[in-house]
C-alpha cells in the first residue's frame, strides 16, 4: 500500500512546528531559570540583611518590609514565565503527537519503521514523561531547559540527518510484535533519558553545592537547580522504572526474534548494546543502594547508561551492520 502523501506531509509540517514551539518553549524556560537565580538572590540577600545587627528596629522592619515586596513581585514573575514555558510544553507534546499520529495514518502502520519515525516517538515520549514528571512541581521545572535542549538536537538531527520518506515497512518488520517491543523498548529509553540528565545535574549540584555556588559563571548557572539529594532522588526513582521497561523491551525482542530468527538471541550488535545499557542500569541501582558507594560513583554509572543507549541509537543503527539495520537511510 502506498503512502498517503497528503498526511505524510502534514506530519512532516506539524514536526516542523513542534520543533519551533519547543524551541520558543526552551527560550521561555531560560527567562524562568534566570528569574529564578534573581528569586534566590534576593531570598539570600534578604537573609543576610536580616542577619545584620548593625541596623537598627526601626530600619531593620523597613527594610524586611521592602524585602519581602521585592521577593514576593520577582517570584511572582518567575511564576509566570514557568506557567508560559508549562503550557508552551504541553501544546507542543499534543502536536507532535498529531505528527506522529498523521505519520501512522500516512502509511496505515504504527510509525516505528526507521530512526526517524524512532526518533519522533522517542522525543514525544521523553517530553511526556517530563512534563508528568517535573512538571506538576514548581521546583523542578527549572530543569526544562537541561531537557528540552537534547530533545531539540535530537529532534534536529532526525528531520534533517535521519529523514526518510513515508513508505511501507520492509519484510522483516512486518509483525504485530513491532508497536510491542519498539514502543516498550522508545517507553524505557525516556524514562532513562531523564534519569540520565538528573544524574548529571546531580554531578554539577555537588560541584557547587547550594548555598555555597561559586561567584563565577558555573555557580550563576547551577544556583537555580535543586538540592543534590533531590536531583540524585529523581535520577533513582526514574531508573526504578527504566530498568524493568527496557528489560521487558530485551525480553519481548527476544520472543520476536525466536518466531522471525529460529532463535531468541544472535548476539546481534543491537542486541549486545541494548543488554549492556540494561546491564549498566542495573549496576547503577546495585550501587545506589549499596552501603558505602559513593552516590557520586553510582551516578557516573547512570550516565554511561545513557550514553550507551545514545550510541546503540546512532552509531550501531548507522555505523554497524546486523540484523536490526532498519534505519530507512539507504
Amino acid at each position: 500500500m502506498l503512502a498517503d502523501q497528503t498526511l505524510s506531509n502534514f506530519s512532516d509540517l506539524m514536526f516542523r512546528t513542534t520543533f519551533v514551539i519547543y524551541a520558543i518553549s526552551l527560550v521561555v524556560a531560560l527567562v524562568f531559570y534566570v528569574k529564578m537565580k534573581s528569586v534566590i538572590d534576593a531570598h539570600r540577600q534578604r537573609e543576610r540583611v536580616g542577619a545584620d545587627g548593625r541596623a537598627t528596629d526601626d530600619n531593620r522592619d523597613a527594610d524586611a518590609g521592602a524585602g519581602r515586596k521585592s521577593v514576593d513581585e520577582l517570584e511572582a514573575g518567575a511564576r509566570k514565565w514557568s506557567g508560559m514555558a508549562q503550557t508552551l510544553i504541553w501544546l507542543g507534546i499534543i502536536v507532535q503527537a498529531g505528527a506522529v499520529l498523521t505519520r501512522g495514518l500516512a502509511t496505515s502502520r504504527f510509525p516505528f519503521g526507521n530512526m526517524y519515525e524512532y526518533s519522533l516517538m522517542l522525543t514525544l515520549l521523553t517530553m511526556v514523561v517530563s512534563a508528568v514528571v517535573i512538571g506538576q512541581r514548581q521546583e523542578w521545572r527549572v530543569l526544562w531547559p537541561w531537557l528540552l535542549l537534547p530533545v531539540l538536537i535530537l529532534m534536529f538531527v532526525g528531520g534533517s540527518h535521519l529523514y526518510a520518506e513515508s513508505a511501507p515497512l520492509v519484510p522483516a518488520l512486518r509483525s504485530f510484535w513491532l508497536p510491542i517491543h519498539v514502543g516498550i523498548a522508545v517507553l524505557g529509553g525516556s524514562i532513562g533519558m531523564l534519569s540520565g540528565v538528573a544524574s548529571l545535574l546531580y554531578l554539577l549540584r555537588r560541584w557547587q553545592p547550594k548555598g555555597e555556588e561559586s561567584d563565577g559563571i558555573a555557580g550563576a548557572i547551577v544556583k537555580p537547580l535543586p538540592s543534590a539529594k533531590k536531583l540524585d532522588g529523581l535520577a533513582y526513582k526514574s531508573a526504578i522504572v527504566a530498568l524493568p521497561v527496557l528489560g521487558l523491551g530485551i525480553l519481548l525482542g527476544a520472543i520476536w526474534a525466536e518466531a522471525a530468527w529460529g532463535r531468541p538471541w544472535n548476539w546481534d550488535p543491537k542486541e549486545t548494546v541494548s543488554l549492556i545499557s540494561w546491564i549498566l542500569y542495573a549496576a547503577y541501582l546495585h550501587a545506589r543502594a549499596t552501603a558505602g558507594w559513593r552516590a557520586m560513583r553510582a551516578a557516573w554509572i547512570n550516565i554511561v547508561a545513557l550514553a550507551t543507549t545514545i550510541f546503540n541509537f546512532f552509531f550501531i543503527n548507522m555505523v554497524v551492520s546486523g540484523l536490526h539495520s532498519y534505519s530507512g537511510l539507504n
